[in-house]
Protein backbone atom coordinates (compact mmCIF):
# COMPACT_ATOMS: atom_id res chain seq x y z
CA UNK A 1 0.00 0.00 0.00
CA UNK A 2 2.82 2.45 0.89
CA UNK A 3 4.46 1.76 -2.70
CA UNK A 4 1.22 2.58 -4.33
CA UNK A 5 0.88 5.74 -2.86
CA UNK A 6 4.06 7.21 -3.10
CA UNK A 7 3.80 5.95 -6.83
CA UNK A 8 0.43 7.76 -7.05
CA UNK A 9 1.92 11.14 -5.66
CA UNK A 10 5.66 10.64 -7.47
CA UNK A 11 3.03 10.67 -10.43
CA UNK A 12 1.17 13.53 -9.84
CA UNK A 13 3.99 15.70 -9.04
CA UNK A 14 5.73 14.97 -12.45
CA UNK A 15 2.20 15.81 -14.44
CA UNK A 16 1.89 19.10 -11.94
CA UNK A 17 6.24 20.25 -13.00
CA UNK A 18 6.39 22.53 -15.70
CA UNK A 19 7.48 20.99 -19.13
CA UNK A 20 11.35 21.98 -19.90
CA UNK A 21 11.60 25.11 -22.26
CA UNK A 22 14.36 24.58 -25.44
CA UNK A 23 16.93 27.10 -25.85
CA UNK A 24 16.49 29.61 -28.03
CA UNK A 25 19.00 28.50 -31.17
CA UNK A 26 21.86 30.73 -31.09
CA UNK A 27 24.32 30.58 -34.07
CA UNK A 28 28.24 30.95 -34.24
CA UNK A 29 29.19 34.36 -35.36
CA UNK A 30 32.26 34.80 -37.63
CA UNK A 31 35.43 36.70 -35.80
CA UNK A 32 35.70 40.32 -36.31
CA UNK A 33 38.35 41.01 -39.32
CA UNK A 34 40.25 44.34 -39.20
CA UNK A 35 42.60 44.27 -42.50
CA UNK A 36 42.41 42.57 -46.51
CA UNK A 37 45.09 42.71 -48.61
CA UNK A 38 44.29 42.38 -52.09
CA UNK A 39 45.63 42.12 -55.72
CA UNK A 40 43.83 42.50 -58.35
CA UNK A 41 44.02 42.54 -62.06
CA UNK A 42 42.39 45.27 -64.04
CA UNK A 43 40.26 45.54 -67.59
CA UNK A 44 40.24 48.93 -68.62
CA UNK A 45 37.99 50.85 -70.90
CA UNK A 46 37.96 54.29 -71.55
CA UNK A 47 34.92 56.39 -70.88
CA UNK A 48 34.11 59.35 -73.51
CA UNK A 49 37.51 59.48 -75.33
CA UNK A 50 36.34 62.10 -77.70
CA UNK A 51 35.61 64.85 -74.88
CA UNK A 52 37.93 63.70 -72.65
CA UNK A 53 40.51 64.20 -73.69
CA UNK A 54 40.37 64.98 -77.00
CA UNK A 55 37.87 67.73 -77.42
CA UNK A 56 39.51 69.56 -73.91
CA UNK A 57 43.12 69.27 -75.78
CA UNK A 58 41.93 70.94 -79.09
CA UNK A 59 39.44 73.32 -77.62
CA UNK A 60 36.59 72.54 -80.42
CA UNK A 61 34.11 69.53 -80.87
CA UNK A 62 35.60 65.89 -81.72
CA UNK A 63 33.17 63.37 -83.38
CA UNK A 64 34.20 59.54 -84.05
CA UNK A 65 34.46 57.99 -87.49
CA UNK A 66 34.46 54.87 -88.92
CA UNK A 67 35.99 52.95 -92.05
CA UNK A 68 38.64 55.72 -91.89
CA UNK A 69 42.68 55.29 -90.99
CA UNK A 70 41.62 57.72 -88.20
CA UNK A 71 39.37 57.30 -85.23
CA UNK A 72 38.58 60.96 -84.91
CA UNK A 73 37.69 64.20 -86.69
CA UNK A 74 36.92 67.38 -85.41
CA UNK A 75 33.56 68.83 -86.51
CA UNK A 76 35.15 71.55 -89.23
CA UNK A 77 36.94 68.72 -90.76
CA UNK A 78 40.49 70.56 -89.90
CA UNK A 79 42.11 67.78 -87.44
CA UNK A 80 42.41 63.90 -87.58
CA UNK A 81 43.12 61.90 -84.30
CA UNK A 82 44.51 58.48 -84.88
CA UNK A 83 44.63 56.33 -81.33
CA UNK A 84 47.94 54.72 -81.68
CA UNK A 85 47.58 52.72 -78.51
CA UNK A 86 45.21 52.19 -75.71
CA UNK A 87 46.04 49.86 -73.27
CA UNK A 88 43.18 47.82 -71.74
CA UNK A 89 45.37 45.75 -69.25
CA UNK A 90 46.17 46.78 -65.54
CA UNK A 91 46.78 45.91 -61.96
CA UNK A 92 46.76 46.45 -58.30
CA UNK A 93 48.30 45.77 -54.94
CA UNK A 94 45.89 47.31 -52.27
CA UNK A 95 44.88 47.41 -48.46
CA UNK A 96 41.55 47.62 -46.71
CA UNK A 97 41.51 48.22 -43.17
CA UNK A 98 37.97 48.00 -40.88
CA UNK A 99 38.36 50.43 -38.02
CA UNK A 100 35.25 48.42 -36.18
CA UNK A 101 36.02 45.39 -37.40
CA UNK A 102 33.89 42.96 -39.76
CA UNK A 103 31.62 40.38 -39.54
CA UNK A 104 28.31 40.61 -39.85
CA UNK A 105 26.43 43.99 -41.16
CA UNK A 106 27.72 47.54 -42.23
CA UNK A 107 31.09 48.67 -41.24
CA UNK A 108 33.70 51.63 -42.53
CA UNK A 109 36.09 50.97 -44.40
CA UNK A 110 38.86 52.66 -45.74
CA UNK A 111 41.17 51.32 -48.81
CA UNK A 112 44.47 52.28 -50.73
CA UNK A 113 45.64 51.28 -53.72
CA UNK A 114 48.73 51.41 -55.99
CA UNK A 115 47.47 50.69 -59.59
CA UNK A 116 48.77 50.84 -62.70
CA UNK A 117 47.66 52.38 -66.10
CA UNK A 118 47.18 51.72 -69.42
CA UNK A 119 49.71 53.37 -71.74
CA UNK A 120 47.69 55.67 -74.36
CA UNK A 121 49.59 57.46 -77.40
CA UNK A 122 47.60 59.59 -79.98
CA UNK A 123 49.02 61.77 -82.96
CA UNK A 124 46.47 64.85 -84.33
CA UNK A 125 47.39 65.73 -87.78
CA UNK A 126 46.31 69.22 -88.39
CA UNK A 127 45.97 72.20 -85.98
CA UNK A 128 47.00 70.69 -82.19
CA UNK A 129 48.42 71.82 -79.01
CA UNK A 130 51.08 69.51 -80.27
CA UNK A 131 51.69 66.88 -82.84
CA UNK A 132 51.10 64.07 -80.46
CA UNK A 133 49.93 63.10 -76.67
CA UNK A 134 51.26 60.50 -74.96
CA UNK A 135 50.94 59.00 -71.46
CA UNK A 136 53.23 56.27 -70.32
CA UNK A 137 54.42 53.87 -67.37
CA UNK A 138 51.51 55.60 -65.49
CA UNK A 139 50.81 54.92 -61.99
CA UNK A 140 48.08 55.72 -59.37
CA UNK A 141 47.95 56.38 -55.59
CA UNK A 142 44.53 55.98 -54.16
CA UNK A 143 42.77 56.87 -50.80
CA UNK A 144 38.99 56.14 -50.55
CA UNK A 145 36.54 55.77 -47.83
CA UNK A 146 32.98 53.91 -47.51
CA UNK A 147 30.92 51.08 -46.54
CA UNK A 148 31.32 47.46 -46.28
CA UNK A 149 28.64 45.26 -45.98
CA UNK A 150 29.16 41.94 -45.14
CA UNK A 151 27.94 38.36 -44.06
CA UNK A 152 31.19 36.46 -43.23
CA UNK A 153 30.49 32.86 -42.10
CA UNK A 154 32.49 31.44 -39.01
CA UNK A 155 35.46 28.99 -39.73
CA UNK A 156 35.81 27.95 -42.85
CA UNK A 157 31.89 28.45 -44.18
CA UNK A 158 31.21 30.31 -46.79
CA UNK A 159 30.27 34.30 -46.56
CA UNK A 160 29.86 37.36 -48.67
CA UNK A 161 30.16 41.28 -48.69
CA UNK A 162 29.31 44.29 -50.64
CA UNK A 163 31.18 47.53 -50.65
CA UNK A 164 30.90 51.04 -51.82
CA UNK A 165 33.72 54.18 -51.41
CA UNK A 166 34.42 57.40 -53.02
CA UNK A 167 38.02 58.78 -52.53
CA UNK A 168 41.35 61.11 -53.88
CA UNK A 169 44.80 60.25 -55.53
CA UNK A 170 47.19 61.29 -57.55
CA UNK A 171 48.34 60.10 -60.95
CA UNK A 172 51.93 60.15 -62.33
CA UNK A 173 53.03 59.25 -65.66
CA UNK A 174 56.62 59.86 -67.38
CA UNK A 175 55.17 62.75 -69.32
CA UNK A 176 52.58 64.29 -66.59
CA UNK A 177 51.31 63.94 -62.94
CA UNK A 178 48.22 65.11 -62.25
CA UNK A 179 45.17 64.83 -59.52
CA UNK A 180 42.23 62.12 -59.75
CA UNK A 181 38.95 61.29 -57.84
CA UNK A 182 36.61 57.89 -57.89
CA UNK A 183 33.79 55.94 -56.83
CA UNK A 184 34.28 52.14 -56.74
CA UNK A 185 31.54 49.27 -56.00
CA UNK A 186 31.70 45.41 -55.88
CA UNK A 187 31.49 42.62 -54.09
CA UNK A 188 32.39 38.97 -53.87
CA UNK A 189 32.52 35.91 -51.85
CA UNK A 190 35.06 34.95 -49.06
CA UNK A 191 36.06 31.43 -47.26
CA UNK A 192 37.78 31.51 -44.16
CA UNK A 193 40.53 34.21 -44.89
CA UNK A 194 40.65 33.75 -48.80
CA UNK A 195 38.27 36.18 -51.18
CA UNK A 196 37.29 36.71 -54.61
CA UNK A 197 36.18 39.59 -55.79
CA UNK A 198 34.53 41.58 -58.68
CA UNK A 199 35.06 45.38 -58.51
CA UNK A 200 33.85 48.29 -60.85
CA UNK A 201 35.48 51.40 -60.51
CA UNK A 202 34.96 54.75 -62.29
CA UNK A 203 38.09 57.24 -62.35
CA UNK A 204 38.51 60.45 -63.38
CA UNK A 205 42.43 61.59 -63.76
CA UNK A 206 43.00 65.43 -64.21
CA UNK A 207 46.14 67.30 -66.05
CA UNK A 208 47.29 70.94 -66.55
CA UNK A 209 49.72 70.46 -69.21
CA UNK A 210 49.53 70.84 -72.17
CA UNK A 211 46.07 72.56 -71.27
CA UNK A 212 43.38 71.65 -68.59
CA UNK A 213 42.24 68.23 -69.40
CA UNK A 214 41.07 64.91 -67.99
CA UNK A 215 41.24 61.13 -68.34
CA UNK A 216 38.42 59.12 -67.80
CA UNK A 217 38.61 55.31 -67.03
CA UNK A 218 36.40 52.32 -66.12
CA UNK A 219 38.40 49.47 -64.53
CA UNK A 220 36.61 46.47 -64.13
CA UNK A 221 38.61 44.38 -61.39
CA UNK A 222 39.15 40.72 -60.38
CA UNK A 223 40.45 40.85 -56.82
CA UNK A 224 42.06 37.95 -54.79
CA UNK A 225 41.61 39.01 -50.96
CA UNK A 226 43.50 37.80 -47.70
CA UNK A 227 42.05 39.14 -44.72
CA UNK A 228 42.53 38.92 -40.77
Amino acid sequence: MLIQTASALWLVAALAAPAPQPQPYSPRKARKHFISLSYETQFVQPFGFAKHPLEELLGKPVSEVHLETFQYRTEDGLTVVNVLEYGKRASAVGATVYPFGSSVGATLAIRGSIETLPDIRVSFTGPAPAPTYVLTNGRAMDLGVGIDMSDRAPGWGLGAHAFVLGGIGRAHTDQLDGRRYFVEGGGGITSGPIGVDIAFKYAVNRFTMPVEHSIHMIPISVRGTVTF
